[in-house]
């Protein structure tokens, strides 16, 4: 069989998108000391800033307290309809007596479990968090070791937990892009709870708060998730804004002020709405091309792709992709269907290029005896491949 070098197959010029880091597609500015922007269907980054520098998350932490209590919900082993007792500890470290964010819950009372959810949610209440993670797991110290176990386990390598709060703490630090991951999952494994983040208002005890999320207020499409302010944290927000098909999650931290928040917030992800797209380049099982085949019953094969390839790409760099299939050939018969035979490659000017395989679409048995005598003495004669 003759075999040379690989072979560019089917190569062509469309107009696509490629996985980039925003620092070399042109580096969206952020006065935000922490910040990650990325599109949740490809997780592609849009933008990141000191992503994985250890910071202090606040209360943006109860993202992962509020996870661990809706994954007990999923699981069965928790109800919404299930009370937890208000003890002496959680009224006074995070209670009206605190002067912390709170719930307003008064010691010795019981408290459904998704009046304590939306607590959490729209009051950011360190009261409901306690009561919570002492509901739990016995202690706020036993929680806080279930959250870290539970961290590591999702591959926030970075993150670690102290209290259910976030309250400060020296050693309680996660980063920009641990957040949005964990946003990530909260979004997409607990469709049927997601949307107490979205509530903008919540009373209990006869007292009514709002949702400290900027962007719940304006048109842009928002839903969650959480903000988060302590003196050594500044000002952060954990957000997200669904518009159509398409999903961003923005973590943004050590902001100066409130109103720096919610410009900042609101300004980024327009950016990133405006700046990137998503194109979808083929649909999964789609025929992208056909590769040549030496001594098989056919003389090609038909090359698919297993996967939908949807990619992120900034829209200035449309221009110029290139897409090219690329295989060593022919490819010796037989072959199987399912087998990975090439790479489909996208690249574009500045980017890393994006590899994905092809593979077989069908069977292609080898020639008998004769066939391949035939194909062979071709080969010798006239310089036939087939």
């Amino acid at each position: 069989m003759p075999r040379g070098p690989l072979r560019l197959a089917g190569s062509f010029v469309v107009l696509i998108a490629v996985l980039v880091a925003a620092a070399r597609a042109g580096a969206i500015e952020t006065m935000a000391r922490e910040a990650f922007l990325m599109d949740m269907t490809t997780e592609s980054v849009l933008m990141e800033k000191n992503a994985d520098a250890p910071m202090a998350p606040a209360s943006m932490s109860k993202l992962m307290t509020i996870y661990m209590v809706m994954e007990r919900l999923q699981d069965g082993h928790l109800s919404l309809d299930d009370t937890f007792s208000v003890s002496e500890t959680a009224w006074r470290k995070g209670g009206a007596k605190s002067g912390s964010s709170t719930m307003f819950l008064n010691p010795g009372s019981r408290v459904r479990v998704e009046d304590l959810l939306r607590g959490i949610v729209v009051q950011s209440g360190n009261d409901a968090s306690i009561v919570i993670a002492e509901g739990l797991s016995g202690s706020e110290g036993q929680f806080a070791l279930e959250m870290n176990l539970r961290a590591r386990e999702m591959g926030l390598e970075d993150t670690n937990f102290v209290n259910s709060t976030g309250w400060p703490d020296p050693e309680h630090r996660t980063t920009a892009r641990d957040l949005a991951h964990l946003a990530k999952r909260t979004i997409t494994d607990f469709p049927q709870y997601y949307h107490y983040y979205a509530e903008k208002t919540f009373t209990y005890n006869g007292i009514r708060q709002g949702n400290r999320n900027p962007l719940l207020y304006k048109d842009l499409g928002a839903d969650g998730l959480k903000t988060g302010h302590t003196r050594a944290s500044g000002y952060g927000l954990v957000a997200t804004v669904k518009r159509g098909e398409r999903r961003l999650i923005l973590v943004v931290n050590g902001l100066p002020s409130v109103k720096a928040r919610a410009r900042e917030s609101e300004r980024l992800i327009e950016r990133g709405y405006r700046e990137f797209q998503n194109y979808a380049l083929f649909k999964a099982g789609e025929r992208v091309t056909d590769a040549d085949v030496w001594l098989g019953t056919s003389p090609t094969v038909a090359l698919y792709i297993e996967n939908d390839l949807l990619i992120t790409l900034p829209r200035k760099a449309r221009r110029g992709m290139k897409v090219s299939v690329r295989y060593e050939g022919p490819i010796p018969a037989p072959i199987k269907a399912g087998d990975r035979l090439a790479l489909l490659t996208v690249t574009a000017p500045g980017t890393d290029p994006t590899e994905v395989p092809l593979v077989a679409a069908e069977d292609v048995e080898r020639l008998g005896f004769l066939g391949r005598l035939g194909t062979a003495l071709k080969s010798i004669l006239w310089g036939a491949s087939g």
